[in-house]
């Protein structure tokens, strides 16, 4: 006789641990004033240099705090360290994305006390931190003229749950065959809401309405 195997679903379970922790994570934010962002992309579509335009906008504005998550290594960390930024290198362990409770271990580090806006720079991967609720008060996904047009086709939950996409590297946009308007077009068909600027962060095109989006938004959360 053949033993039956019991079978344990524990994707489930920890999903379902991690957003009952995320949505505690935002409401304990909430009362703290603190406005967090998660940042999602590719490896090499640009968060950093992005998230650097970003905050060179909003200095004086707001007290900016960042936390670079990498599988290793602290070389994001480090750039923003000379940029004069507040920021806390986060090691995932092998981990190709970020939970809520290791979002606040880094938000509640001593590196991000006194910030009042808090951008997650997570694991380069358009996969895996899509299927995770990090307590972030909005998500924000980069995607990059080189990646190619076809990108909301092949990995939708990514675009369905992201606020804000930010299509990057447009001064790149002769040399590609990257059409924007399909992009728009096919991250609304997935979700009518999400907002879309096209950027460079080379440039500096186009930061000044990530600047606002991020402040128009900040200002809506905490005052709901």
């Amino acid at each position: 006789m053949t033993k039956k195997v019991r079978i344990v679903e524990i994707k489930k379970s920890i999903c379902e641990d991690n957003d009952a922790e995320a949505n505690k994570l935002r409401a304990d934010l909430r009362e703290k004033g603190v406005f967090l962002i998660n940042l999602m992309s590719s490896p090499g579509s640009g968060k950093t240099s992005s998230i650097l335009r970003a905050v060179e906008r909003l200095k004086g504005r707001r007290t900016i705090g960042v936390m670079e998550a990498d599988i290793d290594s602290a070389v994001d960390a480090e750039i923003m360290a000379r940029a004069g930024v507040k920021t806390i290198q986060i090691h995932t362990g092998g981990m190709c994305h970020l939970d809520a409770g290791m979002t606040r271990q880094g938000v509640e580090s001593p590196e991000m006390e006194g910030c009042d806006l808090v951008i997650l720079e997570n694991v380069g991967n358009l996969v895996c931190p899509a299927e995770f609720d990090t307590g972030a008060a909005k998500n924000a996904m980069i995607l990059s003229v080189p990646e190619g047009d076809d990108k909301p086709l092949k990995y939708p939950l990514m675009f369905s749950v992201a606020d804000l996409l930010i299509i990057n590297k447009i001064d790149c946009l002769s040399m590609f065959d990257f059409d924007p308007a399909a992009v728009r077009e096919r991250a609304k068909a997935l979700n009518p809401k999400i907002d879309v600027l096209e950027v460079s962060a080379k440039t500096g095109e186009g930061f000044d309405r990530v600047a606002d989006w991020i402040e128009r938004n900040a200002d809506a959360w905490m005052r709901a």
